[in-house]
Formats: C-alpha cells, structure tokens, sequence
C-alpha cells in the first residue's frame, strides 16, 4: 500500500475528514488537500506532523499490519519506561501482573 493510500484508509478509518486532521495536525487545510487531491507524497516533515494529528508515530504508519494508537497515557509510560533499568522493569511487570490477578 502506498502513502496516500494509507492516508486515506486511516481517515476512513477514524471517520476523519481532512477539515479534522488539519485541526489536529496543525497543517494549513491547503496543505492536506494537495497530498488527498492531487495524490502527490507528502514530505517527512509534512508526513509526521500528520502522523502526529493522527496520534500515531512513523514507525507505527509504515508498520504492517493492525495499528496501535499511542494515546498519551501510553506515550507517558513508554517515555518512563526507556529510561528504567532491567531490574526496574521486572518489578514494574510484577507488579501489573499483581494487579491483574486481583
């Protein structure tokens, strides 16, 4: 699947309407409309503020298969979770697996 493609299929997707990812990505409606209209490819730049609107990261767009949306509870605790230590990680999980139990 191409780019544009897979724009399209996330805006279907959620609903969206480019109107909605404009107001979320921070892009110029007139931006987003070259990309859907005239079906050109978006740059990096230009591409990850949309991916941003979307809530999802580059990896995750060029990614196969089913998408994960990294909401920003999930962001927090990646970005703490990078920065723990192996030890601290173990006893992170044992404790959810606690709680799961529970």
């Amino acid at each position: 699947m191409d780019t544009n493609e897979k724009l399209n299929q996330i805006l279907k997707e959620r609903g969206w309407t480019t109107y909605r990812l404009s107001a979320e990505s921070g892009l110029s409606h007139t931006t987003l409309a070259n990309v859907f209209r005239r079906n050109t490819v978006p740059s990096i730049t230009t591409l990850e503020k949309i991916c941003n609107g979307f809530g999802i990261t580059l990896s995750q767009f060029f990614a196969e298969g089913e998408m994960v949306e990294l909401t920003p509870e999930l962001k927090q605790l990646f970005d703490r979770w990078i920065n723990l230590t192996a030890k601290q990680k173990d006893a992170v999980i044992q404790i959810m697996d606690a709680m799961k139990q529970k």
